[in-house]
C-alpha cells in the first residue's frame, strides 16, 4: 500500500511527543519491514499531495525529511532512526533550507546517529547501504528542485519521479472534472434542448437542476458520501444520463450494470463493487428483488407519481439555493468516478475503474474525432451500461450538443428518430449497423450523419451501403479498459478516389492513436517493437491517459494487464508502414491448423465478400488430422430471391478462390442468429464453446 506523507509549509509546529507517537503508531508498523520485503515509501515536498488514506497528519516539513534520506546508505531501517532525527524536524522550516545544508544535515544526522543505530539494531545490511548509495544523486537533485519522488525496495532499488500534484488553489490549475461541461452548457446555453426522450425535452438549465437535486438527494435521502459506489441498472433513459452526472456530483462512483446478466450475476457485481444502493428501472426490479440493498425504483414517465421523480423532487429545494456550491468538489482529478464490469467471457467480470482525468480526457477526445458542435442530435444506441456508452454523454454535454435516448434497440423507431431529429451523430457495432443499413424503411438522408463503428472493422458492403444513406463511416477501437476508443482509423485526402474494396480495407485498419492518448505500440514477447511492415505480429499496448486506474479491488489481474508498464490488450495486430495498425485477431481468436496460425478476421473478411452475405463469424472447430480448423456461421441477406440463396459449399468455393486452401473452413453452416452482447458485439467464445463440447483437449 502506498503511504503518503503531507508537509504543510505554514501550519504551526505541534508538540515533538506527538509527532513521536504519530510516527510510532502509524509509520513504524508500515516502514520495519523494508529490508525483509517490498515496501514503498513517499517522501514528497508538495502540501497537498496526501493519501486519503491517512489520518490528519502533524507537519513534516518534508526538505529535512528528504535530506535524511541521503544518510541511508548507512542504515538498514528507517524506523530507529525517525525518533533520532526527530529534533531536526521541529526547529526549522523548509522554507530556509538550502540543498547545502539539506546535504550538511544529512551528513550530521548519519555521524552522530550512526554509532546508536549499530549499537541498538547491529551492523547495516550491505545490500541496503550499497543500493542506496546508488541512488543518492537522484536523491539529490530531487531535494536541490524540491521534486517528489518514490523509494522502492524489491528485488532491486528503485527511485523514481512521482507526478507533482500542485495545491488546487492554485491560480493556474484545477482537478479535471467531466461533470463541469453540464454546469457551463446550462450557464451558456440554458435553453437549449438537451435530452429529447419520446415526447419529452429538457432543455440544459432543466438538465442541470435535475441532475444537481439528484446528487443532494443521494447525499441527504440515502447519505451517500464521497467513494460510495452507486449501482445503477437502467436503459437509455433520462435518468440514466442525469446518473452519470449526479452520482459523480455527490462525488460517489456510478456503476452501471448490464441489463442483460442473469440475477446472480447482477449480485455478484453488487457484491463485488460494494454497492451502497440501486437505482433500478422498473423493467429490471426482477434482476434486484433479492438484494437487501436500498432501492430507488425508475418508471420512466416523467410524472410526479414516479418514484424516481420523487427521489429526485427531494433535492430540488438545495438545487435552487445552493447550486453546485453546496457539492463537495473532487480533491484529485486521479480518484475513482466510474466502475464498468467487462462481459466475463473468460471468468468473473473485473471492474474496470475510470478517473475523472480519464473521462474528461475521453469526452474531449470524442468530441474531436466524431466532430460533434453545437448542432450535434447524437442518437444513444449503444448501452450507456457500456464503458458509459463510449463517455459520449460527456462528450455531447461538453459540446452543448442534444442527446436522444432510447429505450432498446428498435430499427423502426432508429428509423423514425434518424428522419424526424434531424440525427447527425451515433455508435453502434457493425452488426448493429449492418440491421440499420438493411431495414425496410432506410432511405437515403437529406443530410450527411457520421456513425462511429467500433467492435469489429466494418466490411466493403457495409461500407458500400452506408455511402449510398448519406452516412459517413468513423472506425475507432478501443476496449473497456481504455474509455472506450483509443485509436481512429484517419481518412486520408486519397481515399476518395479509391474503390469500396480498397477503401474498406483501409478503414479496416485500426488507424492511430486518439489525440488525448499518449501512445500505442505493437510490440513482440520482449517489449520491443515490431518492423513496421504489415507482416510481423505483435500484441497492441497502450499507456495514457486513456487506460484505466485499474481492475477495482483485483490487484493481481491489473499487475498482469500492466506488466511492463504497458496496458496489454491481448489483441494482435500488424503495423504497415504508414504507421496504421491492423487487427490481425484477439490472442484466444487465432487459429492453429497443422501449426500454422490463421485469423479468423482474415476468413471472416474474405467470406463477407460474397453479395449474399449479411453477417459472419468464424471460429475454431475440432479436427482429427489438423488439431482445429476454421468453421463459418452466417446469416444471409434477407430477401434473397431463390437463385441469391447460398450454401456452406458454396461459400467455401468462394473463400478457395481468394485465399489459401490451409485458410478456408472446413465447414459453413447457414443460421438465423448469432450471439451477441447487448451492444451487438459477436460473441465468439459461444460458438467456440459450442464446437467444443465434449472434447478433452482443445489446441486453442
Amino acid at each position: 500500500m502506498n503511504h503518503t506523507l503531507r508537509s504543510p509549509a505554514s501550519q504551526p509546529l505541534v508538540q515533538k511527543a506527538c509527532l513521536s507517537a504519530w510516527l510510532r503508531c502509524f509509520i513504524a508498523p508500515r516502514l520495519h519491514t523494508l529490508s525483509s520485503r517490498s515496501s514503498l515509501l513517499h517522501a514528497l515536498s508538495r502540501p497537498r499531495y496526501c493519501s486519503h488514506h491517512l489520518p490528519t497528519l502533524p507537519p513534516l516539513f518534508s526538505p529535512l525529511f528528504l535530506s535524511t534520506l541521503l544518510a541511508l546508505p548507512t542504515l538498514s531501517t528507517l524506523f530507529p532512526l525517525l525518533p533520532s532525527f526527530l529534533p531536526f524536524l521541529v526547529h526549522r522550516p523548509p522554507s530556509v533550507l538550502s540543498f547545502q545544508e539539506m546535504s550538511a544535515n544529512s551528513t550530521t544526522i548519519a555521524k552522530e546517529r550512526l554509532q546508536h543505530i549499530v549499537n541498538t539494531i547491529g551492523a547495516p545490511s550491505t545490500d541496503l547501504a550499497n543500493g542506496l548509495r546508488k541512488l543518492s544523486p537522484f536523491v539529490s537533485a530531487c531535494l536541490a528542485f524540491r521534486l517528489p519522488f518514490v523509494l522502492t525496495q524489491g528485488p532491486r532499488f528503485h527511485l523514481t519521479l512521482d507526478r507533482v500534484k500542485p495545491s488546487t488553489s492554485a491560480a493556474n490549475r484545477s482537478e479535471l472534472n467531466p461533470v463541469h461541461f453540464l454546469a457551463r452548457s446550462a450557464t451558456i446555453y440554458p435553453s437549449k434542448i438537451a435530452v429529447i426522450h419520446g415526447e419529452r425535452r429538457y432543455s440544459y438549465r432543466e438538465l442541470n437542476r435535475r441532475a444537481v437535486a439528484f446528487a443532494y438527494a443521494l447525499k441527504d435521502q440515502l447519505n451517500i458520501r464521497p467513494g460510495d459506489r452507486v449501482a445503477i441498472i437502467a436503459p437509455n433513459i433520462p435518468a440514466m444520463l442525469e446518473a452519470h452526472f449526479a452520482i459523480p456530483a455527490a462525488r460517489a462512483i456510478i456503476c452501471a450494470i448490464n441489463t442483460r446478466l442473469a440475477p446472480q450475476e447482477v449480485d455478484y457485481i453488487l457484491k463485488h463493487s460494494g454497492a451502497k444502493v440501486i437505482l433500478c428501472d422498473r423493467e429490471f426490479e426482477g434482476l434486484v428483488k433479492d438484494s437487501a440493498l436500498p432501492k430507488v425504483i425508475i418508471d420512466d414517465t416523467g410524472l410526479a407519481s414516479d418514484p424516481y421523480e420523487q427521489f429526485v423532487g427531494t433535492g430540488f429545494s438545495k438545487a435552487d439555493s445552493l447550486g453546485w456550491s453546496g457539492l463537495d468538489q473532487t480533491d484529485s482529478e486521479d480518484d475513482g468516478v466510474s466502475l464498468c464490469y467487462t462481459s466475463g467471457t473468460t471468468g468473473k467480470p473485473k471492474g474496470v475503474l475510470y478517473t475523472y482525468r480519464g473521462l474528461y480526457l475521453a469526452a474531449m477526445g470524442n468530441a474531436i474525432e466524431a466532430q460533434l458542435s453545437l448542432d450535434s442530435v447524437h442518437l444513444f444506441i449503444v448501452p450507456l451500461f457500456h464503458a458509459n456508452s463510449w463517455v459520449f454523454p460527456y462528450a455531447v454535454t461538453a459540446i452543448a450538443a442534444t442527446h436522444v435516448m432510447i429505450r432498446k434497440v428498435d430499427y423502426d423507431l432508429i428509423w423514425k428518430i434518424l428522419l424526424t431529429e434531424k440525427v447527425t451523430h451515433m455508435n453502434g457495432a457493425p452488426t448493429i449497423m449492418i440491421q440499420v443499413v438493411h431495414h425496410p424503411d432506410a432511405v437515403k438522408l437529406p443530410k450527411p450523419i457520421t456513425c462511429t463503428v467500433a467492435g469489429s472493422a466494418p466490411t466493403a458492403t457495409l461500407i458500400a451501403r452506408m455511402k449510398e444513406l448519406n452516412m459517413d463511416i468513423c472506425h475507432v477501437y478501443g476496449l473497456t479498459e481504455t474509455y472506450g476508443p483509443i485509436t481512429k482509423s484517419y481518412r486520408q485526402q486519397d481515399w476518395g478516389t479509391l474503390s469500396s474494396e480498397a477503401l474498406a480495407q483501409k478503414f479496416a485498419r485500426q488507424g492511430h492513436v486518439y489525440l488525448v492518448s499518449d501512445d500505442v505500440r505493437v510490440v513482440d514477447s520482449e517489449m520491443k517493437d515490431v518492423a513496421w511492415n504489415g507482416q510481423d505480429v505483435g500484441e497492441i499496448v497502450f499507456r495514457g491517459n486513456l487506460v484505466m486506474k485499474g481492475y477495482y479491488n483485483d490487484a493481481e489481474a491489473t499487475a498482469k494487464a500492466f506488466h511492463g508498464g504497458w496496458f496489454h490488450s491481448g489483441d494482435l495486430a500488424v503495423r504497415h508502414p504508414d504507421g496504421y495498425i491492423a487487427i490481425q485477431d484477439r490472442s484466444k481468436d487465432i487459429i492453429i491448423s497443422g501449426g500454422e496460425n490463421i485469423s479468423t478476421l482474415e476468413v471472416e473478411s474474405c467470406i463477407s465478400q460474397h453479395p449474399s452475405v449479411l453477417e459472419v463469424a468464424v471460429v475454431a472447430a475440432p479436427s482429427a488430422q489438423w488439431g482445429e480448423t476454421p468453421k463459418g456461421f452466417v446469416i444471409l441477406k434477407p430477401g434473397l430471391s431463390q437463385d441469391k440463396i447460398v450454401d456452406g459449399p458454396t461459400l467455401i468455393a468462394f473463400c478457395k478462390e481468394r485465399m489459401a486452401r490451409f485458410k478456408c473452413p472446413s465447414s459453413i453452416v447457414i443460421v438465423k442468429e448469432l450471439p451477441k452482447t447487448s451492444t451487438g458485439k459477436l460473441q465468439k467464445y459461444v460458438l467456440r464453446e459450442q464446437e467444443w463440447k465434449g472434447h478433452v483437449k482443445r489446441i486453442n
